[in-house]
């Protein structure tokens, strides 16, 4: 074997004829080169491709994913948190008679339906129906106001207000909650925030709206013009919204791990009860003062109005804390101080009184709405689970939103005088007992350390 290498050698002693010999200076045949590079990439793999890349947290197409949150927040929780006016209007009599309690239901399914929907909007999200569900949940709200208009019964207003235009809210609303946090890494919960500011941008829009028509040109119009302004607004999203990142297997509707997480089940249930107290909140704003005559029926319905402009620095200010301090250092504390808040409405005898706790009602409560996406993305270990917690978390806390208004009212009474400081009693009780629950989730998760980011 030696002496067969030593002959493939040249030898340096032979004639210049040899020296010059095309063979022995020609390069190494193309076929060597790729053999030793396949080689290589064997011993030496390339690193995988496969995963996604990581978000950019900014940029504007980043940016405009946000501002197309914001139009569907505007279109979705911005109604609902517009629904005090209908049930100061509805408590009139002039559309139909309805107690307190059974006009509640209205708002309260409409709740319910648009977090309970997400279990099905999510899976189709994550196999690539986002424009479907766009299309499919803008329609629905639109349609759902139309016949809105069209209604003279309670059953006919339940039909159009709670179910339809609940569930085309849900096909929005959790696919947006996920879609977002796929193009933010270090500033979700400012883009978060952002984006859900806009449900308090549309509740302070869409009571002006429906108090100033309904007098100005009756109820039915008042409601189509609220569904020609959705009508407009959904233009955003269709044109701006795209998916980022599609994951490689669509999630499962239930995560069944997650009944065996107990910081993510202590955390949603802390979620059920604040939803409860919240409902309570944003049902009862408008009517408390008219019924109390505190304020003149303008500014009852205005304070609506003052509740959700309140409402939108809660959404926005809240959120960046918790990136430099934590969501749970923030949502327990804030939560807390809307209970204590909604027990504060108790002392109020004037015009003054009601104004400010408007205002301060609705900046804690913008913490409810705006933060408990990202507490669910905290408490989800595996990434590629997030859109089914979130979707399965806000399910959950959806019974708390539909016990809401209906116990509310149940508290509130028929007869006079209604019974305010049992409802008040009742909401209050239900924030501060959450902001107790979102307290302890932080224990579990960090201890009782004070200086730890959590």
């Amino acid at each position: 074997m030696a002496s067969q290498v030593i002959e493939d050698v040249p030898d340096e002693k032979m004639g210049p004829m040899n020296l010059h010999n095309d063979t022995a200076n020609a390069s190494p045949p193309k076929t060597d080169i790729k053999q030793q590079v396949d080689l290589e990439k064997s011993v030496n793999p390339p690193p995988p491709t496969s995963g996604p890349p990581p978000p950019p947290d900014g940029g504007l197409v980043a940016w405009l994913q946000v501002a197309a949150g914001f139009m569907l927040f505007f279109n979705t929780w911005g109604m609902i948190s517009a629904f005090s006016v209908f049930q100061t209007y509805y408590e009139s009599g002039e559309l139909f008679e309805a107690s307190s309690a059974n006009i509640s239901w209205i708002g309260s399914i409409q709740c319910f339906l648009l977090q309970i929907t997400g279990l099905v909007a999510g899976p189709l999200y994550d196999r690539g129906y986002l424009r479907l569900l766009l299309v499919t949940g803008s329609f629905m709200v639109v349609f759902g106001h139309m016949m809105l208009s069209l209604c003279t019964e309670y059953w006919q207003a339940l039909l159009a207000q709670a179910f339809c235009v609940g569930i085309g809210a849900g096909l929005l609303f959790v696919p947006i909650v996920s879609l977002i946090p796929t193009w933010f890494s270090t500033r979700i919960g400012l883009a978060v925030g952002i984006a859900s500011s806009g449900s308090s941008l549309g509740g302070v829009i869409y009571s002006i709206v429906i108090y100033r028509l309904i007098l100005q040109i009756g109820f039915p119009w008042a409601v189509r013009c609220v569904g020609f302004i959705a009508l407009a607004t959904f233009m955003v999203p269709l044109a701006v919204l795209r998916m980022r990142v599609r994951v490689p297997k669509p999630r499962a509707v239930v995560d069944w791990s997650a009944f065996r997480d107990a910081p993510f089940m202590v955390f949603t249930l802390g979620v059920l009860i604040c939803f409860i107290g919240q409902t309570a909140l944003i049902f009862y704003i408008s009517f408390y003062p008219l019924d109390r005559g505190f304020t003149g029926t303008s500014l009852a319905f205005y304070s609506a109005a003052i509740f959700n402009a309140g409402s939108v620095l809660g959404r926005i200010l809240p959120n960046a804390l918790s990136d430099r301090i934590g969501v749970f250092n923030t949502m327990a504390p804030f939560t807390m101080l809307l209970g204590i808040t909604m027990l504060s409405l108790l002392g109020v005898r004037n015009e003054a009184g009601m104004i400010v706790e408007a205002v301060v009602t609705g900046f804690f409560s913008g913490v409810v709405v705006a933060l408990p996406p990202v507490c669910f993305r905290a408490l989800t270990e595996n990434k590629s689970m997030i859109g089914t917690r979130i979707g399965q978390g806000f399910a959950i806390g959806g019974f708390g939103l539909l016990a809401g208004g209906p116990g509310a009212g149940a508290v509130l009474g028929t007869t006079d005088p209604l019974d305010w400081t049992g409802l008040w009693i009742y909401g209050g009780v239900a924030a501060c007992l959450a902001g107790l629950i979102y307290s302890f989730v932080r224990i579990m998760r960090s201890g009782f350390a004070l200086n730890i980011k959590a």
